[in-house]
Order: structure tokens, then C-alpha cells, then sequence
């Protein structure tokens, strides 16, 4: 397996961070930051989506124990739904990272698309979720902390098998949604059925 980068800028201070629950059609989308100590160190560790359920969850813990600090942020359908999902899944890595105590003094940034968060600097990594420890982490805790929230909300309304299906565009819950119609947990500015869109060509 590829090993993964301690760090990109030679701070002390530097923080991953990264997000879970993009593409989905109901739930939050949640961000994670991490900072880890340079001496961290983990053979299991990668990007969330490379892992299995079983294995996320291992180093979930770990990840918690031995990081300097670490934080998660949740935001919701409904501010999803008002300033579109680039801009709240930036949000919620804002938010995740002024829950950080110390600050981070540099952040690095899965993907290709950020804010500058205040007057830290910061760097962009495209697939860096596959490329440092500290972006693989914030991504193991964005997803483990996103799907216990959908597992919680299951129970509210299992007819869409959320425990299972997280709130992505699966068949089954596209199915189910035809059926059942939305819920509050749906977001309503997504393409939550694909027929909907049918005769706009």
C-alpha cells in the first residue's frame, strides 16, 4: 500500500481536513480536521473510501486518541438547500476547524475548491485524502461521524434503509422516495428523482 505523507508544509501545526456526504440525497453533509503529531504513524490508515466499514471504525478511536486535536461539524439539508453544496461543505470545514484547540497555523484541503479560513494559510491537494495522514484521518472522521448520524435517523424513517444506503442515490432509495415522497432530511434543491428532469431537453 502507498504510504501517506506525515506532512506538506513543515508546520508543526498542520491540519487536514476533509468531507463526507457530498453526493447524497438526504442527511448533512460533515467535515472533519485533524492534527496529528509529526511522530503519528498508522500502516492501516488511508482515504475513508478505500476502507472497510470494519477498518474505519478501528481507527476511528485511534485517530481520536492520538491526534493533537481533532473536531467534526454537521450542516444541514436546509442550509445546504440555501447556499448550494460547494458552499456548505466548506462550511462545515470552517466550522470544524475553529472547534480546533490549538489552532492549526497551516491546513491542507482535499479537493480542489476552499476559503481562505481567517489568515491561515492554506493548500489544496486533489485525492489528498490518498496523499497525507492528516486529510485521511479528517476523512475517516467525517465519514464515521456522518454515518452514525444516518444510522441515528434510520430509525426515524427506516423505509429508506438510510443505515445501509447513508443517504446516497441508490436505487433503493430512489424507490423509496418515489413511494413515500421527502422527508425534512431530504435535500430539496438536489435531483432526488431522476424523472423530474425528464422534459426539460
Amino acid at each position: 500500500m502507498l504510504k501517506l505523507s506525515p506532512n506538506f508544509s513543515g508546520n508543526a501545526l498542520e491540519c487536514g481536513t476533509d468531507e463526507a456526504g457530498r453526493g447524497c440525497l438526504a442527511g448533512p453533509v460533515t467535515a472533519a480536521a485533524v492534527i496529528l503529531p509529526n511522530t503519528f504513524t498508522n500502516e492501516l490508515l488511508n482515504d475513508s473510501k478505500l476502507l472497510s466499514v470494519k477498518n474505519r471504525d478501528l481507527l476511528k478511536p485511534i485517530i481520536e486518541a492520538q491526534a493533537l486535536c481533532f473536531a467534526y461539524f454537521h450542516i444541514y439539508p436546509d442550509t445546504i438547500d440555501a447556499i448550494n453544496i460547494l458552499n456548505a461543505s466548506i462550511l462545515a470545514m470552517h466550522k470544524s476547524l475553529a472547534l480546533l484547540q490549538p489552532q492549526a497555523q497551516f491546513i491542507i484541503v482535499d479537493g480542489n475548491r476552499f476559503k481562505s479560513f481567517g489568515e491561515i494559510p492554506h493548500q489544496t491537494i486533489i485525492k489528498g485524502d490518498s496523499k497525507y495522514l492528516s486529510i485521511a484521518a479528517a476523512s475517516i472522521l467525517a465519514k464515521t461521524n456522518r454515518d452514525a448520524y444516518m444510522a441515528a435517523i434510520h430509525e426515524e424513517f427506516p423505509m429508506y434503509n438510510w443505515k445501509q444506503n447513508k443517504g446516497y442515490p441508490t436505487k433503493e432509495h430512489r424507490a423509496a422516495i418515489r413511494k413515500f415522497g421527502i422527508t425534512k432530511y431530504h435535500r430539496k434543491s438536489f435531483r432526488l428523482l431522476p424523472e423530474e428532469f425528464k422534459l426539460e431537453r
